[in-house]
């Protein structure tokens, strides 16, 4: 069930949509994969997550594509993958019929999780998207009520410090920081080279439009939920020699990503 039907979601479904089209490289399902790989593709050992699956109930949220979905399914979890596109929803279909393993697809909005019960999932999995709403409070209470209890929530989101600048903003000595620092800040650039393969065709695909969501926010909001933090990465790229105001030297000197690891402790925490 989708109630969220605003401006936001309607540019993202259009996006999102003309991506998989496009066969962009976050729409292509992972179909090489075996349980050994899928446990090196996901790192759970790495991110201190427990790495038994079998039989665990795993969200993979606004994480259609076939990719962390097949992963999942290949190491024996229950897996439930809810997306705002279509496209992707099929791609995890094709990718769960390729390996012979079951999934259930919900298309949908990150803010409405209506359609899940509540205390329903071990493990949410929640890739880059974060930022493609406003505000990432509503994300955060809709996760919190599927959650169990003890259950582990894992975020990868934009580096808010960052958030919205790219290598083209070299001005010879570093990046220029322009935009405020201030939650729902909106900002839109062109996808990276490295999203296409070759030059997208068909439908005309929108620029990428993301809202900045402050760390005060994403930390504040999350303990508010009841949630405790267990894991934080700042992820950077490592390319010595990279040209400056290329994208490997950028990631090297502005981290563009951050994940993290939460768990629900409503009980520990006072709530």
């Amino acid at each position: 069930m989708i109630t969220v039907q605003d401006e936001v979601y309607h540019y993202n479904v259009a996006r999102w949509e003309a991506l998989v089209e496009a066969d962009a490289l976050f729409t292509r399902p992972m179909l090489d994969l075996d349980p050994e790989k899928a446990q090196a593709y996901l790192g759970l050992e790495r991110l201190g997550i427990p790495g038994d699956l079998a039989g665990r109930k795993v969200l993979c949220l606004a994480g259609g594509g076939g990719q962390q979905s097949a992963a999942f399914a290949l190491l024996g979890a229950d897996v439930t993958v809810l997306d705002i596109s279509s496209g992707q929803l099929e791609r995890d279909r094709s990718a769960a019929e390729h390996y012979g393993v079951g999934i259930r697809t919900i298309q949908g909005d990150m803010r409405d999780l209506s359609a899940l019960d509540d205390s329903s999932f071990d493990l949410v999995w929640h890739p880059y998207s974060l930022t493609f709403v406003p505000d990432s409070r509503i994300v955060f209470r809709e996760v919190a009520r599927v959650v169990q209890s003890g259950g582990r929530y894992y975020l990868m989101c934009a580096n808010p410090f960052f958030s919205g600048l790219t290598h083209e903003s070299w001005n010879g000595e570093g990046y220029t920081l322009k935009q405020p620092y201030t939650d729902e800040v909106a900002a839109c650039y062109p996808d990276q080279d490295w999203v296409y393969d070759r030059k997208p065709a068909g439908r005309r695909i929108h620029e990428p439009k993301e809202y900045r969501q402050t760390l005060s926010r994403i930390i504040n909001s999350l303990i508010r939920e009841g949630f405790m933090l267990t894991f934080l990465s700042e992820v950077r790229g490592d390319y010595p020699g990279a040209e400056p105001g290329s994208w490997a030297h950028f990631t090297g000197v502005a981290p563009p990503w951050l994940e993290f690891v939460w768990q629900h402790r409503p009980d520990a925490l006072g709530r």
